[in-house]
C-alpha cells in the first residue's frame, strides 16, 4: 500500500493543525462576543439598533457575498427574497396573533419554500444565458414582486405596509432584570440565529463543495473540464444563498415590528448590500459585516455628529451641512475605498498578510 502523502492531503493535515491558530477560526468568535456585549455595556436604544441592524444586514450581505464572491454571480434580486421573509413573518403573526412562536416557526418554514422555489425557477432558466442577462432578469424579478406588493394592497397592505404586533416579551416595556428589557432578547434572539447562519455559511464556503465554486468563479470552463457539472452547482449555491436572505428579512421585520414594499424589496436595497460587499471585501463573508457596519454609521451617527458640529463649530456651519447629508459622505467615503481598496478592506489586509508572510519566507 502506497503511503505516499499528496501535496493535497498534506496541505489539508496542515490546515487542521492550524485551525485554532487562524483568524477565520478567532474573528467570529471575538465578533460573536463584542455583539454579545453591547447590550450589557451600552443598553440604549441607538447602539443596540445599529448593532441590530448591522447584524441583520452584515449577514444579508454575508448572503449575496456567497453568489458574488464566491460564485460570481451578481444578481440585483436578492431583496426580493429579503422580502418574502419580511412578508411571511408579518402575515403570520396577521392571522395568528395568540402564537407568536408557531408564527416565526412557520415564517421561517414558509419564506425557505417559496425563496428556494422561486431562486430555483429563476435560476434555472436565467443561469443558461450571459451574466449579464442574468442580473437584468433578477432585476426584472425583484421589480415585478414589489409591484405585486403594492398591487395586492387586501393581503399586504399596499404601500401601507403592515404592523407587526411582536409578543410582549419582545417589547421595551417588558422587563427582564435590570436594564435589560424584552427588548434585548429580541436582540439576543437575533444575534444567535444571524450567528448561526454566518458559521453555517463558514462551513459551506470552506468546504470542498464551496473550493468547487470558487474554481467556477475563476474559470468555469476549467472546472467543467474536471468534470464538475458546473450548472448544478451554481444552482444550489442561488437557492442556499436566497433562502438565508429570506430569514434574514424575518429577523429583519421582527426589529421593525413593521414592513413595506419600500423598506424589504425595493432594488435599492440590494444595492445597498452590493455596496457593502464592495466596502468590505468580497469573497471574505466578513466583509458584508464591516460594509454593513460603515453604512449605518454613517446614516445613524452623522445626524449625531451635526448637532456636535453646530455646538463645536458654530462658525463653520458649512460642517453640520455636510454631516447632515450622510449619502454624499458615504457616496464619497466609497469612491475612496475603491480607489484606494480596490479588493476591500478585509482584501487589503489578506493582501497584507500575503505579502508579510512571503518576505518572511524569502529571508
Amino acid at each position: 500500500m502506497n503511503s505516499t502523502i499528496t501535496p493535497v492531503q498534506q496541505a489539508r493535515i496542515q490546515t487542521s493543525a492550524n485551525r485554532f491558530k487562524s483568524y477565520s477560526f478567532w474573528l467570529p468568535i471575538a465578533g460573536l462576543f463584542i455583539f454579545f456585549i453591547v447590550p450589557l455595556l451600552n443598553p440604549s436604544y441607538f447602539i443596540i439598533d445599529l448593532a441590530a441592524k448591522v447584524l441583520i444586514f452584515g449577514i444579508f450581505a454575508a448572503t449575496f457575498d456567497v453568489m458574488l464572491g464566491y460564485t460570481g454571480i451578481l444578481s440585483f434580486g436578492h431583496s426580493m427574497f429579503f422580502g418574502f421573509g419580511a412578508y411571511a413573518c408579518a402575515l403570520f403573526f396577521k392571522s395568528m396573533p395568540d402564537n407568536p412562536i408557531m408564527a416565526i416557526v412557520l415564517a421561517f418554514i414558509s419564506s425557505a419554500l417559496l425563496s428556494g422555489l422561486i431562486s430555483l425557477i429563476m435560476a434555472f432558466f436565467s443561469l443558461r444565458v450571459v451574466a449579464m442577462f442574468f442580473a437584468m432578469i433578477t432585476l426584472a424579478f425583484a421589480s415585478f414582486a414589489e409591484i405585486l406588493a403594492v398591487q395586492f394592497s387586501e393581503i399586504t397592505g399596499g404601500e401601507d405596509g403592515i404592523s407587526i404586533e411582536i409578543p410582549n416579551f419582545f417589547e421595551v416595556s417588558y422587563k427582564i432584570f435590570g436594564n435589560l428589557t424584552g427588548q434585548t432578547l429580541l436582540y439576543y434572539f437575533i444575534l444567535i440565529i444571524c450567528g448561526l447562519m454566518f458559521f453555517l455559511m463558514m462551513r459551506y464556503t470552506e468546504s470542498p463543495f464551496g473550493r468547487v465554486l470558487k474554481s467556477i468563479r475563476e474559470n468555469e470552463d476549467r472546472s467543467e473540464a474536471l468534470g464538475y457539472k458546473t450548472f448544478h452547482y451554481r444552482l444550489f449555491s442561488i437557492v442556499f444563498s436566497c433562502v438565508l436572505a429570506s430569514f434574514c428579512g424575518i429577523l429583519f421585520a421582527l426589529w421593525l415590528a413593521y414592513v413595506n414594499p419600500e423598506s424589504t424589496l425595493g432594488i435599492p436595497i440590494t444595492i445597498n448590500v452590493l455596496v457593502m460587499v464592495l466596502i468590505g471585501g468580497m469573497g471574505t463573508l466578513y466583509g458584508g459585516i464591516i460594509g454593513s457596519f460603515i453604512l449605518h454609521l454613517l446614516e445613524g451617527g452623522l445626524p449625531q455628529f451635526r448637532v456636535l458640529a453646530d455646538e463645536v463649530f458654530p462658525q463653520y456651519p458649512i460642517l453640520g451641512q455636510i454631516t447632515g447629508r450622510w449619502l454624499l459622505v458615504s457616496g464619497l467615503m466609497f469612491v475612496l475605498i475603491v480607489r484606494f481598496f480596490p479588493y476591500g478592506i478585509i482584501g487589503w489586509a489578506k493582501l497584507r498578510m500575503a505579502k508579510r508572510q512571503l518576505e518572511q519566507f524569502q529571508k
